[in-house]
């Protein structure tokens, strides 16, 4: 387990900040006990949470080029076959992720091969859930091409809570199943649009795992 680097700058910031508030306590009211206790329990607590949010696990991707694997942890929360119309401009199954706060925010590439399509779309911040986050919130789009030909979509989206979406893919990058592609802050959504003879392997409600969990058949 690591700290992403998204996540660095603001803990070192952070751990100053209540360090300083904690100090000033301590300097400037040294007859508070009760206050200066319940001051550090609450930024002890609240840095392990923003802690937490940032952490990185490390492990082994087993590739597989007949299996696309989920890009990202958190739950199924949306199987239907609909129509893609930025770019793919056809009938898809779309799975969608939804990541709550305390899930592990790193973004991994569900299938290998070479980004064929990458825009990042400004945009509003409703509630990952909703049906039109997909479509009108903050969001970006990638499209990766497989050696095979198929190409598989995937997009990340800005939720209520997550304001700063991270994308590191250039178009005509090769990129490996299970690479980390990007990283949303705070609670968000990745929906991934699969070929209609996929077989996917999920229901609504599963828990899945990025780079770990087996999404769908291909």
């Amino acid at each position: 387990m690591t700290i992403h680097r998204e996540g660095r700058t603001l803990l070192f910031v952070l751990l100053l900040i209540l360090f300083g508030v904690n100090w000033a306590l301590l300097y400037f009211l040294p007859e508070a006990a009760l206050l200066q206790q319940i001051v550090l329990a609450v930024s002890v607590v609240f840095y392990l949470l923003i802690l937490q949010f940032f952490r990185n696990p490390v492990f082994a991707i087993e590739k597989n080029d007949r299996v696309v694997l989920a890009p990202a942890d958190g739950k199924v929360v949306v199987i239907e076959e609909t129509e893609e119309t930025e770019y793919l401009k056809t009938r898809r199954l779309q799975v969608s992720i939804f990541m709550s706060p305390v899930n592990v925010h790193v973004n991994r590439m569900p299938v290998g091969g070479t980004i064929s399509y990458f825009k990042y779309h400004p945009g509003k911040y409703l509630v990952a859930w909703h049906p039109k986050s997909s479509t009108e919130n903050e969001r970006t789009t990638v499209v990766a091409k497989m050696k095979n030909g198929t190409e598989v979509l995937f997009r990340q989206i800005a939720g209520a809570l997550a304001r700063r979406i991270k994308c590191y893919v250039i178009e005509g990058k090769q990129l490996e199943q299970g690479d980390e592609f990007g990283f949303i802050k705070f609670g968000s959504r990745v929906d991934i649009f699969l070929p209609l003879n996929a077989r996917v392997v999920v229901k609504p409600g599963d828990i899945t795992k990025g780079g770990r969990t087996i999404i769908a058949e291909i």
